[in-house]
């Protein structure tokens, strides 16, 4: 499933399933109870998983070049929030942009709706994929090496997004 906590609360979630068709169909009410899409990607269960590691891969990528590139602005003396507006008014009008660039530009870290930990969880198995079906994936290299970076600096208790933070305190900010 993709959503925040919000989304799961408003039960408009996007679901990902994969299994047998007249399983997937036997759970479709309650899938639909609590989304608003459902996605079928296969037959076998574990592509559903990997769909959603390799998904929460791209957010993960999606905060991390966020965080650098508002670092690198606010660095110039421009502020972040206008900056972010700018980017969500033109090039990136997508909502993830919006609500993680939001959570970065006001340092709104808590409370987690998808804690750092599970943050680290998710790249390390998208890692452990990569390994298992000879798929190299560097960005997903540097995130754990970032998550680590943030846990390392009791940012347990943090939403994921606190890494966008990071680029930041690199740069003496």
């Amino acid at each position: 499933m993709f959503g925040r906590p919000e989304a799961a609360a408003a039960a408009k979630l996007h679901v990902v399933a994969a299994g047998a068709p007249d399983a997937v169909d036997a759970c479709r009410p309650l899938l639909d109870a609590m989304g608003q899409s459902l996605f079928r990607v296969g037959s076998e269960p574990r592509v559903a998983n990997l769909v959603k590691l390799s998904g929460n891969f791209l957010i993960a990528a999606t905060i991390e070049a966020l965080g650098e590139a508002m670092a690198l602005v606010a660095k110039a003396g421009v502020d972040r929030r206008q900056y972010l507006d700018l980017l969500t008014s033109t090039l990136f009008t997508a909502p993830l942009y919006r609500s993680y660039g939001g959570m970065i530009a006001e340092e709104r870290f808590e409370p987690a709706g998808f804690a750092a930990p599970l943050g680290a969880k998710d790249i390390r198995l998208a890692l452990a994929a990569g390994d298992a079906l000879r798929v190299p994936m560097p960005l997903a290299g540097l995130l754990r090496d970032r998550f680590l970076t943030l846990l390392a600096r009791s940012g347990d208790a943090l939403d994921w997004s606190a890494i966008g933070r990071l680029a930041a305190d690199d740069a003496g900010l």
